[in-house]
């Protein structure tokens, strides 16, 4: 007699089939046929040394995109959120002072994240859309004299991408690390990770570099490891520590990697791939999407809607009297297309438009404005 009591699922026994969307949302975006040819290759050993040569390809696609020399350069097994923990509980011991800037939602993930550790944190807060000057980031660096602070270099919650260029300098005048989260704006906006002094740099695979979630480059500048790697007490993450992710990726100069954790082989397939075709397009890559608001007319309901300047993600002011959420359904259904609604401080102001890597194209851009006008020609608009 079996000893099973629970049946099988007959969910499990349907054919799953993927439906076909255009997702020009906030991320992740659409898989272009090469990357998902690059993930389906037959697996391999995370240890084989094919797969280390992978990892070592890798790392130098990470270190083009970055712009840097950085030797500790990785990709995290997760998503940018990973990464994010993986910098923080790296750089950070519990006591240590935290300053993270705030003008959008991941600002505040990142102060959730170092207060868990038992961090000192701090923030300096703008509104939604804003950005800080050097000055008043120098004034709280100043006055709470914190061991890293962060950044976020594309907020896609508000539309923001933040000035970089003499930041990591001010850090450093008080012998501060410099944190950038740059997952919405890596390789549609200009970085240069060596030049601009970040010291820890991360991203995710699944918006410009059009790659399936679950990857996440990272990169420590030489300062940063001497921080990372002289800490008193041992980070709160095993399967985040540096010291064994080092060992791993080949970033220690040990002669022998050590068994660290099961690396997801086809995801590291397909990010090879994306940094691959990024190598070879990122110039092209760079503001495309940006044609998004240099096609809107005069008399269009669209026109001065936009918040700001993040090339990747454009954010539009939910246009008056509609129901964001009926036009992203309408859209949706309609046009077989995602846009999103706003996130953390930004829900209910505004629409999110993302045209990423392969997505930033004029035909992408006409099929989004197509679809907003339609949205908002059959959408009910309140007459208040």
């Amino acid at each position: 007699m079996s000893s099973i009591t629970v049946p099988p699922p007959k969910c499990l026994q349907k054919t799953f089939v993927a439906p076909r969307r255009h997702m020009f949302g906030p991320g992740p975006s659409n898989v272009p046929p090469r990357i998902l040819a690059a993930g389906a290759e037959p697996i391999i050993g995370h240890m084989h040394p094919e797969m280390l040569e992978i990892m070592s390809d890798i790392k130098s696609g990470i270190q083009y995109a970055f712009q840097t020399q950085n030797n500790m350069t990785i990709a995290v097994s997760g998503t940018g959120h990973t990464a994010m923990e993986c910098a923080i509980f790296n750089a950070v011991e519990p006591g240590e002072g935290v300053l993270t800037a705030v003008n959008g939602i991941w600002g505040e993930r990142a102060a959730e994240m170092a207060e868990r550790i038992g961090a000192r944190v701090n923030s300096i807060v703008t509104t939604a859309g804003g950005y800080f000057t050097s000055e008043e980031i120098d004034r709280a660096l100043a006055k709470h004299k914190p061991v890293l602070f962060f950044l976020t270099h594309g907020e896609s919650s508000t539309g923001v991408v933040h000035p970089l260029d003499g930041i990591g300098d001010i850090c450093h005048k008080h012998n501060c690390l410099f944190l950038v989260d740059c997952v919405a704006s890596m390789g549609g906006a200009p970085l240069h990770m060596d030049k601009q002094g970040i010291d820890i740099l991360y991203s995710g695979s699944q918006k410009v570099l059009n790659a399936p979630p679950g990857t996440a480059p990272i990169s420590f500048s030489e300062r940063a490891c001497q921080k990372v790697f002289n800490r008193k007490t041992k980070p709160v993450s095993f399967f985040l520590d540096m010291t064994w992710l080092a060992n791993y990726w080949g970033c220690d100069g040990k002669p022998a990697r050590i068994y660290h954790h099961t690396a997801p082989v086809s995801a590291f397939y397909s990010l090879r791939e994306s940094l691959a075709i990024l190598a070879e397009q990122y110039v092209k890559y760079i503001a495309d999407c940006h044609m998004l608001y240099c096609k809107t007319k005069p008399s269009d309901p669209l026109k001065h809607s936009f918040f700001h300047m993040l090339p990747t993600v454009t954010t539009i002011v939910a246009p008056p009297g509609y129901d964001w959420k009926e036009i992203t359904s309408y859209i949706m259904k309609n046009h077989n297309l995602e846009i999103s609604g706003g996130l953390g401080p930004s829900v209910g102001q505004v629409l999110r438009v993302g045209l990423m890597g392969g997505n930033s194209s004029k035909a992408s851009v006409d099929m989004v404005l197509e679809a907003l006008r339609d949205a908002l020609r059959y959408c009910h608009k309140s007459k208040v």
